[in-house]
């Protein structure tokens, strides 16, 4: 069996490349009990266990080896759990060794049967490998340095055998566990004595970006130890012509391996790594700040009055929080740019990464760096014992200068893309009228601009750029003189209401053709007139006065010839 093959596909498809050992040891305890199934090698039924062990004499399948592998694997997943848990928990640490001893057992158990001549050699090296490999993790766990040193040498030294004798498709996977193991050889080389070790092992954390697994933890524990080592000797600390004593033990801790950090990341070899240590340099920083804070509280009186007899002169230990905030500044402002960096880079290729079907980036981004670097250089300008110093304000208005001929380069790189020519015509001139400053006023300052992008490339860049710029807009004129051409317009009416219009409709031969207005629109009708009688207050009506008198004279007569119908 190819054991290093199995146990690296078992853990990459099973929660180890998200670092979730609880899930690949369900895993691992699945794969036992189908094993067990398959090969009916049950131990006892569910009322009574009976033990049972793989024998070389039973030893006619490769899974039978594979039982005692997944043994190994589930104890050793379980170990890495618990380390985990025991952060929080140290009372998990005497069951994690007890979980890795149970692992080398069981690796022991299954060396012993690759011993058998059923087992090709491969699988035989592979087993002492993998016990070899256990075992120097356990003895590492225990610190136990030179056994330790001596068990994964083994392992190294099987692997590379095994990669020297296939092919390079093979030879990978043993060349990956060898790194691995190499920065825990070097570690415990230096605890051994050996102290040219410790280079080595920060050189392996830089290439590697970034140690994992077993020593991790370790390690930085081991660097954050020896600059402690050398922190007793420092005392204090000058910037800007100042001395300022330092007391505080996690503040020197980190000013002496501010250096060592700033030559890191500029060896890095890559962006992520590079991403990497800037986060852990700024970690580092803010830890150092509140820890100067927590100083400053209960001195805030008597500092309020040292500032009166002074005559504005801050503290030392303001000073000093001044000192850590600038670099916290300075660093993210370094940041940034090396982002930015990489984002032009990634413009330059846009064409590329768009045929890739990737997601392209965008002159806004650039923009957004560019907004936080200045906001940072704002800050930097307020920093407390700073104010008066007029050199520090004209270094720091001159970087303001730079960043924002960037920014407005980028705004209007932003412009052109939505073809806006005389906003982006216009600041390219403000881009140049800030390059000019900068040169006009770097005379003394000088040196602190050469880590600064060089604003002679940008000023030939925007003198480049502001000729294809007017090209594109003669173009694009044109363009629009084109499709406005009334053979070319369409103005939304039917075809019914423009028949004496020629006009280019690609619709009319679409599925969405524009024929006649439908529904039908609401014209106007004229209404049922209304009769209203005018006249009746015109008419002379004839008299009654004959009729209503006549009336008025039949009275009792009237009335009895009405009764018996006596009329005149």
């Amino acid at each position: 069996i190819a054991v290093l093959q199995i146990v690296k596909e078992s853990q990459q498809q099973h929660g180890l490349r998200h670092g979730d050992f609880q899930r690949y040891r369900g895993y691992c305890s699945r794969r036992l009990r189908r094993l067990r199934k398959t090969l009916n090698f049950k131990m006892g039924n569910r009322h009574k266990f009976t033990g049972k062990k793989v024998t070389e004499e039973i030893l006619s399948d490769n899974r039978y080896l594979l039982l005692i592998l997944m043994d190994a694997e589930r104890a050793w997943s379980y170990a890495m759990q618990l380390k985990q848990e025991a952060n929080t928990e140290p009372r998990k640490r005497f069951h994690l060794l007890s979980r890795l001893r149970k692992a080398v057992k069981h690796a022991e158990e299954l060396e012993r049967l690759c011993e058998s001549n059923r087992v090709d050699a491969k699988t035989k090296l592979e087993a002492q490998a993998y016990t070899a490999y256990l075992t120097g993790m356990l003895r590492f766990e225990h610190q136990e340095w030179k056994a330790a040193m001596e068990a994964f040498n083994k392992c190294k030294t099987i692997y590379e055998k095994l990669a020297n004798a296939f092919t390079e498709e093979q030879a990978v996977l043993y060349n990956q566990r060898v790194e691995e193991i190499s920065p825990n050889i070097r570690y415990c080389a230096y605890n051994i004595g050996d102290q040219s070790a410790m280079n080595e092992l920060m050189q392996m954390r830089l290439r590697s970006g970034g140690t994992e697994g077993l020593l991790a933890e370790k390690l930085e524990a081991l660097i954050t130890q020896t600059r402690a080592k050398q922190a007793a000797t420092m005392s204090e600390v000058e910037w800007r012509g100042r001395t300022v004593p330092v007391k505080i033990d996690k503040v020197r801790i980190f000013l002496l391996g501010l250096a060592d950090n700033e030559a890191a990341i500029a060896q890095a070899e890559n962006e992520e790594t590079k991403e990497r240590l800037f986060e852990s340099l700024l970690s580092e920083c803010r830890d150092a700040i509140q820890a100067v804070r927590e100083e400053l509280k209960p001195d805030q009186k008597q500092r309020e009055h040292s500032l009166e007899n002074d005559s504005g002169k801050v503290s030392n230990i303001q000073y000093l929080h001044s000192y850590l905030t600038y670099i916290k500044l300075s660093t993210a402002i370094k940041r940034n740019e090396s982002m930015a960096k990489s984002l032009q880079k990634a413009l330059l290729q846009q064409q590329r990464s768009e045929e890739d079907g990737k997601r392209t980036p965008r002159p806004q981004d650039l923009i957004r760096l560019y907004d936080i670097i200045l906001q940072n250089l704002v800050e930097l300008t307020q920093l407390p014992g700073l104010e008066e110093d007029k050199n520090f304000q004209k270094e720091i208005g001159l970087k303001t200068l730079v960043y924002k001929a960037y920014r407005c380069f980028f705004i209007a790189q932003s412009y052109v893309l939505v073809k806006k020519w005389s906003e982006a015509l216009v600041l390219y001139e403000r881009v140049l009228k800030y390059a000019r400053e900068v040169q006009s006023g770097a005379g003394a300052h000088t040196n602190s601009l050469k880590e600064l992008p060089d604003v002679q490339d940008l000023i030939t860049q925007v003198n480049a750029e502001k000729y294809s710029l007017q090209a594109a807009a003669i173009l694009d004129a044109n363009d629009t003189h084109e499709t406005e051409s009334p053979s070319q317009v369409k103005d939304g009416k039917p075809l019914s209401e423009r028949f004496e219009t020629f006009c280019l409709d690609p619709s009319l031969v679409s599925k969405q053709v524009s024929l006649v207005h439908f529904p039908p629109g609401f014209q106007p009708i004229p209404c049922k007139p209304l009769f209203f009688d005018l006249a009746l207050n015109h008419v002379a009506f004839p008299p009654l006065e004959d009729k209503v008198e006549q009336k008025a004279k039949s009275g009792l007569t009237g009335y009895i010839k009405g009764i018996f119908g006596f009329k005149s």
